[in-house]
């Protein structure tokens, strides 16, 4: 007869010797433990991180034991269920012998898979990023490729874009052309043009001086006003 509480016991010693760092123990009645497995770290130094929770049940290993994720770091949850997919697999493999180590090698080796897988991703991201530019930058220098369709279009854009441009200047040039007013509609709007002289001359006491010297007596000078060649412009000329 199997002595279950004998091997599971064995085991337990074996597991905290070997996971002395990650090994957990939650309860002793169930026996329940979490094991943290991390997968070894990638190019960019990123890593896979998942902690399995095991529990006995009573005819462990007869029976497999159960199991679950218990948390878990950059571990997406398609690659979860490829975890738990492979606990499975694993336990069914292995009913009779103990099997804790056997399914925390199995689960390391797929969370190592997962990180290439990771890297794959990336690398594959920044691909399709680079020919995403490649592509842009090919449109950009090739320009936008002209039809007839497209460029009746642009044609037609552009006439109804002149034509308001054109009515916003009429409409400009015909209220600028309102609010300019002649010299004769100034004057019969503001009638102190009317007085403006008048007030200049009161303003002044009606007293204006004038420079005699600036003018000649015109009684001293010899005028021969019969003379066919006799310009009145001309007189003060002969001076200069």
């Amino acid at each position: 007869m199997t002595d279950y509480a004998e091997e599971q016991r064995n085991e337990l010693e074996a597991i905290e010797s070997i996971y002395p760092d990650s090994y957990t123990v939650l309860s002793d009645d169930p026996t329940s433990f979490t094991i943290t497995v991390t997968s070894d770290a990638g190019e960019n130094d990123e890593t896979v991180e998942a902690t399995l929770k095991f529990t006995y049940v009573e005819k462990y290993p007869d029976e497999p034991p159960l199991w679950e994720i218990y948390s878990q770091e950059n571990l997406e949850d398609s690659d979860a269920e490829d975890v738990l997919a492979l606990l499975q697999q694993q336990a069914e493999e292995n009913l009779g012998m103990v099997m804790i180590f056997t399914l925390v090698t199995a689960v390391q080796e797929k969370l190592n898979e997962i990180v290439d897988q990771i890297k794959n991703r990336q690398e594959e991201e920044k691909q399709r990023k680079e020919r995403e530019a490649e592509e842009a930058e090919k449109v950009a220098f090739q320009g936008t490729v002209v039809t007839i369709e497209s460029f009746l279009a642009w044609k037609a854009s552009f006439e109804l874009e002149m034509n308001e441009l054109r009515r916003k200047k009429q409409k400009e040039d015909e209220q600028a052309g309102k609010s300019k007013l002649t010299g004769k509609q100034l004057f019969e709007r503001d009638h102190n043009l009317d007085t403006s002289d008048i007030q200049f001359l009161e303003d002044t006491g009606n007293s204006v001086e004038v420079d005699e010297s600036l003018f000649q007596d015109i009684e001293d000078l010899d005028l021969d006003e019969d003379d066919p060649d006799f310009d009145p412009l001309d007189i003060g000329s002969d001076e200069d």
